[in-house]
């Protein structure tokens, strides 16, 4: 008994009892937990890096926005200043006006955009290039356009102001002229009544023509056979040499004018009906004697015949002769 439980009891373990694991899965669950946090961690803080560059991207793009927004403003406002001070482009102007226009609206299509892309953003950046580049073209149009304007309004005030000076002038000149003229028609005038003949020495006779052609005097109305009108044309330095009309008029005692339907026109009495028309070849500055006979059909009533003579409208000299009854005898 006693061999049996030495051997029990000293020489043999137990089998039975079970092992103790605690430890290695504690170790296991915090290594795991102690991971997990890490990466966690981690996690975050790459999350946190992500992040940040994300917003640093969003700044730097809000950022070229608003700068591209702020210079796509200031071109705006300058092409919008050029068009309102120049509404009136018409032609070759209104056409690159209205390009202007177009590329602005794109401009401002894409800045509206609030997911526009880098490469958009870009493209925008170089439209507003060119579209200052169209706005300088057009306004260095404008100013030079401004600058003929000027020049000529400049020219058309010179020219209105000479024309103004010329229109005077014209009006002083024919102001003059029509003096000059007033006094040549006075002058004319003047030399004109200075040029009318003058007629003195008037004679009348009657005289008695007989068969065979012998002329003898006579008072006596019905041996007349026709009247002999005599006078001189004075001398006159004015009246240019020349054939002259000279117009008689005989009155008869009846007070009739003998006429055989002849008229003139004379300066203060109308037109006159005359009885004969004589011209006369003068010469300027000398004395031209005038002799005519006049004739007519009937016979020659007793009583005072007039005699009126007219050169150039005006009576120039009269005369009168009178004719007896005569006797049985005479």
């Amino acid at each position: 008994m006693s061999n049996l439980e030495s051997s029990t009891g000293e020489g043999f373990s137990n089998p039975s009892q079970p092992k103790d694991n605690r430890k290695l899965i504690y170790g296991i669950l915090i290594a795991a937990l102690i991971g997990t946090w890490g990466y966690i961690i981690y996690d975050k803080s790459k999350t946190k890096e992500t992040v940040t560059q994300l917003q640093t991207q969003i700044v730097n793009v809000d950022s070229a926005r608003n700068a591209i927004q702020q210079e796509f403003l200031v071109v705006s406002a300058k092409a919008d200043s050029l068009t309102q001070n120049n509404i009136q482009l018409t032609g070759e102007l209104a056409d690159k006006n209205h390009a202007i226009q177009k590329l602005k609206g794109n401009i401002s299509s894409i800045l509206k955009r609030k997911n526009a892309t880098d490469k958009e953003l870009a493209q925008a950046k170089e439209m507003i290039g060119e579209l200052n580049g169209k706005i300088d073209g057009l306004f260095a149009e404008v100013e030079k356009l401004k600058g003929e304007n000027q020049q000529l309004t400049s020219t058309n005030q010179q020219l209105n102001s000479d024309k103004s000076q010329l229109t005077a002038e014209k009006a002083n000149l024919e102001q003059n002229l029509s003096s000059v003229k007033t006094d040549k028609e006075k002058l004319e005038q003047k030399v004109d009544v200075a040029s009318t003949l003058h007629a003195s020495n008037i004679g009348i006779a009657a005289i008695k023509v007989s068969s065979n052609g012998k002329e003898k005097e006579t008072s006596t109305a019905k041996r007349a056979n026709l009247m002999r009108i005599m006078f001189r044309i004075d001398e006159n330095r004015v009246t240019p040499s020349g054939t002259k009309d000279i117009y008689v008029i005989v009155t008869g005692p009846d007070g009739k004018t003998i006429t055989e339907g002849g008229s003139f026109t004379t300066r203060e009495e109308g037109v006159k009906a005359y009885t004969s028309k004589v011209s006369v070849n003068y010469e300027q500055g000398k004395v031209i004697p005038v002799s005519f006979d006049w004739k007519q059909n009937e016979k020659y009533m007793e009583g005072k015949y007039t005699i009126d003579i007219y050169n150039n409208g005006f009576k120039i000299g009269e005369g009168s002769k009178t004719l007896k009854k005569g006797g049985l005898f005479s």
